[in-house]
Formats: structure tokens, C-alpha cells, sequence
């Protein structure tokens, strides 16, 4: 079966994924497919951080994919954004383009590039309801009511994700399930990282700017058009800490505090899931991002050609 090829550039928050992945996109007439979890939905620009005019270089535009593909207010998950992923993927490795994956959800880079079969199974609601109050060594101790074949996959980590596994195994038991074919990709992961210290003057940085630009009119205008509070606190930090602000738990000076404090947190989580990506077999090229742009640019590019040629 051929293999198709697939530039990644992935990274925790604030690293300067997209600058990059447009540059490598300008050289390899390539073009962009988000990894954004949140910039799949309209209207919500500032709070998701997706700068837009970073797609123009040097007069040009450079094509991008899942970003404003829904309305601010709709759900959006795993097994939808692999669907979206592989229709533009095909279409693009059908006119001869590379794509470049872009983005931090790890998540959605994971279900890409160590395929993931089961997040097609659906949500069993009542199961989840029933699951929730056990504690991680009951859930554990369920998984042995299971055959061994339908809870290999598990992920003991978490609550969360064991609940997932049960809800799955329990799916498996009485219903037939075909995973679909898929691709095959032939991938090269460039990785963003920084010192944290930097990381975190650079997370408040664009903070400070994100507020400037108006985030939070930005989150009123949402609320304004009907989408609601709860479904906002859903869609991550910014919205949840500036809800919290119009509701009046916190001054504005408390929410930037509380709100960047959180972003480096969240950051973390990002880099060790990254790092569980290694761990899982896949070869992350990291890469220094506080150098200068063009070195960084020049050596990704090397590296990428050098991959290349083997």
C-alpha cells in the first residue's frame, strides 16, 4: 500500500507553531491543516489565538484547513475531526500537495498518527452516569470482567480515560464493529519547545495582547448571539476564567493572574503528552524555539530534507 507523506509541527501554547508551519508551507508549496480543538468554531478568534493574518507571507496566502468549520455552540469530537482530517488529507495527497499538520491538541495529533480505531464507538451516556462515582482502582478492577482482547488498549491513567476503555469494551461485547481504512501516513514530527520560564513570559505576553485585542467583548458577543455559559466554560480556559470575570468572582486584575496561571499549567500537560507520544514509539524532532526564526526555520528544513533522502 503506499505511503503518504505528512510534515507535523506540533508544541505546547505561545511556541510559534503556525509562523513556523507557514514558512516550511511557502517553501514545500504545502498547505496547513489545523490540529486546534477550538479554532474549529466561528466567531471565536481572539480567545482561541488563531492570528489568521500569520497565514500571509511575503504577499501570499498559504491555504488552511478545519479552522471556522463550525458554529460557535456546537460540540466537536475526535472521531469527527479524524473524518474531517482524511477527507482533506486525500484530497490534497490527490493534487499532489503536502500537508502540514499543525496545532497542540494532542488529542486530535494522536488520533492521526497512531491510529486509533475505537474513537468511532459512541458515547454511551448511561454508562458513563453509572461509572463516574467509582473511584480509579474500582474502575481498574472492572476492566478484569472484560476478555483481555477488548481491553488491551487501556489506558490506566486516568479516571477519565478508564471510564472511556470500559465504555468501549462494553460496546465491543454487543456490537460488531469494522474499523475503517485508512492511509497510510509516513510522518515527520518537528517539536516546538522552550525553556519554561520563557514559555511562561511568552504564554503572558500574548495574553496581555489577547486582552487588548478585546477577548473579552469577544466572549460578551458570544454570549449576545446565544451560546450559552456552560457550553463556553466547555470550550477551555479563556472562557471559563472571563466568564467567571462578567459574573463578578473576580477583578480584573485577578483574572489575568489566575487566567496565565492556568495557561502554564495547561502548557505542562501539553509537553508531557507530547512526551507520552514518544514513549508510544513516535520520533518527535525537537527543536529549540526561543532561536531566531530563520535559524529555526533553516534547520527544520535540513532536518526535514535529510529525512527525506534516507
Amino acid at each position: 500500500m503506499e505511503h503518504h507523506p505528512l510534515l507535523v509541527v506540533l508544541g505546547p501554547t505561545a511556541s510559534g507553531k503556525t509562523k513556523l508551519a507557514v514558512k516550511l508551507a511557502e517553501a514545500l508549496g504545502a498547505e496547513i491543516i489545523s490540529a486546534d480543538s477550538r479554532q474549529v468554531f466561528r466567531n471565536m478568534d481572539i480567545g482561541t489565538g488563531k492570528d489568521l493574518q500569520e497565514y500571509r507571507i511575503h504577499g501570499k496566502d498559504i491555504p488552511y484547513h478545519l479552522i471556522n468549520i463550525k458554529d460557535a455552540g456546537e460540540k466537536y469530537n475526535v472521531n469527527e475531526y479524524k473524518e474531517d482530517f482524511y477527507q482533506v488529507f486525500e484530497a490534497l495527497t490527490a493534487r499532489r500537495k503536502l500537508p502540514i499538520l499543525c496545532g497542540g491538541t494532542g488529542m486530535y495529533v494522536h488520533s492521526i498518527l497512531q491510529e486509533q480505531e475505537y474513537t468511532a464507538i459512541p458515547v454511551n451516556e448511561g454508562l458513563r452516569a453509572r461509572l463516574l462515582p467509582k473511584d480509579i482502582s474500582e474502575l481498574r478492577a472492572m476492566l478484569g470482567n472484560y476478555p483481555e482482547k477488548l481491553v488491551a488498549h487501556a489506558d490506566l491513567s486516568s479516571h477519565k480515560r478508564l471510564i472511556r476503555v470500559l465504555e468501549i469494551a462494553t460496546y465491543l461485547q454487543q456490537h460488531e464493529f469494522s474499523p475503517v481504512k485508512r492511509p497510510l501516513i509516513t510522518p515527520f514530527i518537528v517539536g516546538l519547545q522552550t525553556e519554561v520560564a520563557l514559555r511562561r513570559e511568552k504564554i503572558v505576553a500574548r495574553m496581555e495582547a489577547r486582552f487588548k485585542e478585546g477577548m473579552i467583548d469577544e466572549v460578551k458577543s458570544l454570549l449576545e448571539i446565544g451560546v450559552s455559559k456552560e457550553t463556553l466554560i466547555f470550550y477551555g480556559l479563556e472562557y471559563k476564567f472571563i466568564i467567571a470575570y462578567l459574573d463578578g468572582a473576580l477583578d480584573y486584575e485577578t483574572l489575568k493572574l489566575r487566567l496565565g496561571t492556568a495557561i502554564c499549567q495547561f502548557s505542562k500537560r501539553q509537553m508531557t503528552f507530547f512526551r507520552k507520544m514518544e514513549k508510544d514509539g513516535l520520533k518527535i524532532h525537537w527543536f529549540d524555539a526561543a532561536q531566531d526564526e530563520a535559524d529555526l526555520y533553516g534547520k527544520v528544513m535540513t532536518a526535514y530534507q535529510q529525512d527525506l533522502s534516507f
